[in-house]
């Protein structure tokens, strides 16, 4: 049995609000499905599970406000595992001997949750045929009669291949008579649905596997003629669905704590250069007018992948300074500083920067801040960060200085791509260019090392083909 618990979600997040469960006990899951949806002070987040196994008790009801690291609901996983905050712990060991018969068998939920039901079937020879929640939904869907099957599996147990082989001989099973497969509907979205008066079967889920979720409940409720939504039950609920309103006042108290912390705790230093980017932007244009629409290509995506091969290169500033010393982080994983329509900031993670692609890399930029500002993220895309980077030349601003995110050691700021008289080789003319700057913490590194990243960011953009 494991535990699924309110995870960290960034250095500045002591608590986090449990708003919605996305799967109901019994159901299986795998490592990386998103099981919750977690509102922090800065933004409402879905995380993910990182084991597999089943869905198991619910130990906080959405709504409550718990710290992090307490434990949200009970996880039956596959191989017996346990762990907490989605890192799985070593299987215990178990005494020699033979094995008792149930840990033969796979997992099932600890009592008092939905367990399976079994399915019963007076084969010969195969006594009673157990089918679990993902089997009895495969046989709903295939429009298979699991008590016509005969169990292949141990002790007769029905498996997905039986179902497979039965949907495929019995092609005609799938009458008008059959019932047909049922929408996945998250607990908290049925009990919003009877608040609201919704009909669940006139919804559009628009979660994974197209599950309803509460906010679609919502947002049917408020297209009923002459019928405003009644507030839901939990403020957790409307702070979710009107994040730009109601989290602001929060965000920017946890965003002045943690930079109060910052200016306090760490010993900053600054750096800047001018970075002349007429190679760099002479290319992205031949590219562009060479490529569809949908795939030209922005400054910043330039930037950022200099930015994440210059911290490649220059280690030291790509990691976070805990327990008074420096640990390196294990690759490039850069947060991007973006702002929200409702006021305050988010840096979602852009995993792996320096091993993408620049077209790859624009992509996964547009995409990040697009659900940044939509509110679904996911938890694994908030943490983690290794260096982080803000770039605010889209609003105009030519040079900008940050604040070290704790426990990073390093941000990059970029301005605004601008012309500016410049001089090669003895010729003055007119030449875009843009100020890089970088903020770094004393602790870990000196002026030397920035130094050293802000020429390689400089170097790598005159070669943008080698980006």
């Amino acid at each position: 049995m494991g535990e699924f618990t309110m995870p960290s979600l960034g250095a500045d997040m002591d608590e986090g609000t449990l708003v919605e469960w996305l799967v109901e006990p019994g159901a299986p899951i795998r490592r990386g499905d998103p099981v919750a949806v977690v509102e922090t002070a800065k933004s409402t987040i879905e995380v993910e599970c990182f084991e597999s196994g089943t869905m198991g008790r619910p130990l906080v009801e959405p709504g409550t406000t718990v710290p992090v690291g307490t434990p949200l609901a009970l996880i039956e996983t596959a191989a017996g595992t346990r762990g907490k905050a989605g890192k799985a712990r070593k299987p215990r060991k178990e005494p020699q001997g033979p094995p008792a018969p149930e840990r033969t068998r796979p997992a099932e939920p600890a009592e008092p949750v939905r367990t399976r039901e079994p399915v019963a079937s007076e084969a010969p020879g195969h006594g009673h045929v157990e089918a679990g929640p993902l089997i009895r939904h495969l046989a709903e869907e295939g429009g298979v009669d699991l008590a016509a099957l005969r169990g292949s599996g141990p002790g007769g147990r029905v498996t997905r291949a039986d179902i497979e082989r039965a949907a495929a001989a019995a092609p005609t099973a799938r009458t008008p008579t059959a019932r047909a497969p049922r929408a996945r509907v998250t607990p908290l979205a049925r009990r919003r649905a009877a608040e609201l008066g919704v009909d669940l079967s006139s919804v559009a889920g628009t979660g994974k596997d197209a599950a309803i979720r509460a906010e679609d409940v919502s947002r049917a409720a408020s297209g009923l003629a002459g019928a405003p939504s009644p507030p839901p039950r939990t403020t957790a609920a409307v702070r979710a669905s009107r994040p730009s309103e109601d989290q602001a006042p929060a965000m920017r108290r946890a965003i002045a704590r943690l930079m109060s912390r910052a200016n306090r705790d760490v010993p900053h230093y600054y750096l800047s250069t001018t970075v002349d980017m007429a190679v760099p932007m002479d290319w992205l244009h031949d590219r562009n007018r060479r490529s569809p629409m949908s795939e030209r290509l922005l400054p910043a995506a330039l930037l950022l992948k200099a930015a994440a091969l210059a911290a490649h290169e220059v280690p030291e500033l790509n990691g976070f300074w805990t327990d008074d010393r420096f640990t390196a982080g294990e690759g490039v994983h850069l947060g991007m500083a973006v702002s929200l329509r409702g006021g305050g900031l988010i840096a979602p993670v852009l995993r792996g920067a320096d091993t993408l692609e620049v077209p790859a890399l624009m992509s996964a930029l547009k995409d990040l801040v697009s659900r940044a500002r939509t509110g679904r993220l996911r938890g694994s895309e908030v943490s983690g960060a290794t260096l982080t980077v803000t770039n605010l030349g889209d609003q105009g601003v030519e040079t900008v200085f940050g604040v070290v995110h704790p426990p990073q050691v390093a941000l990059v700021g970029f301005g605004r791509v601008v012309d500016r008289p410049w001089a090669v080789d003895g010729l003055l003319g007119v030449r875009p260019v843009v100020t890089v700057t970088l903020s770094a913490d004393h602790r870990a590194t000196d002026g030397a090392v920035g130094a050293r990243y802000l020429t390689a960011v400089d170097r790598l953009l005159q070669n943008p083909e080698k980006l």
